[in-house]
């Protein structure tokens, strides 16, 4: 499994029980209402979360440069989305809009610890070694 997908199972699984968390204190909380805004907010956190984990994996096969732009626009974008996305629901009635944005920051919280914790786990390096001479040579085809 590459690091990317073992990232995103990392932050996916977590994210997913604590849905069901945020479901039942929905459920306890705000009746069937609360439970629908409780799996309205789980929904978006994993699709908008599972888009940029592949936009960024994609990414990173292309260059570091590719993949900070990739970050900070899927970045820009989660959050314009979410701004849309409020904005257009703010007044619907068939769910509880509280429960829903609790669920929303609460499940991006424990998305990012558990991205994170697992990005810890991987030992990825993160810094390119230098090349040598010798390898220069060999990558510009002149070497042995």
């Amino acid at each position: 499994m590459d690091s990317g997908a073992s990232i995103f199972k990392g932050a996916a699984l977590p994210t997913a029980l604590a849905g069901v968390v945020a479901l039942l204190a929905g459920l306890l909380f705000g009746g069937p209402k609360g439970a629908a805004g409780a799996v309205l907010g789980t929904v978006v956190v994993v699709a908008f979360f599972s888009i940029s984990a592949y936009v960024v994996a994609w990414a990173s096969k292309i260059s570091p440069q590719t993949l900070m732009l990739a970050g900070i626009t899927s970045y820009v974008v989660k959050v314009l989305g979410m701004m849309i996305l409020i904005s257009a629901l703010g007044d619907v009635t068939l769910w509880n809009t509280v429960i829903f944005g609790w669920t929303v920051v609460a499940l991006a919280v424990v998305w990012i610890v558990a991205e994170f914790r697992t990005t810890l786990q991987t030992r990825r390096p993160y810094i390119d070694e230098p090349i040598t001479d010798g390898e220069r040579e060999v990558r510009a085809g002149r070497g042995s």
